[in-house]
């Protein structure tokens, strides 16, 4: 399986995951202050695309080959469903 080698791409990573930590403190902050469901909703939904976001930018990782071993795009793709059948 492939893993995330790219500086770059992993600092992308931890950046984003960093901005839904906050997004989730802030829910937790809001409902310990009594507010509306629908602004807790709203809140939640936010993070949880971002936390998609995350797992998609993840997921296009195993299709481009992130590990740094040469395999075949057959290869790729496979990974990237597995990755999908078991966490998507």
């Amino acid at each position: 399986m492939a893993s995330i080698r790219d500086d770059q791409h992993r600092r992308d990573l931890v950046m984003r995951l960093k901005r839904v930590e906050g997004q989730l403190r802030g829910i937790q902050a809001m409902i310990e202050k009594g507010a509306e469901c629908e602004q807790v909703t709203q809140q939640l939904s936010a993070a949880r695309r971002a936390l998609d976001k995350a797992f998609f930018q993840v997921v296009a990782c195993a299709v481009q080959g992130g590990s740094g071993r040469s395999v075949s795009a057959d290869e790729r793709l496979r990974e990237a469903a597995q990755l999908l059948a078991r966490f998507g």
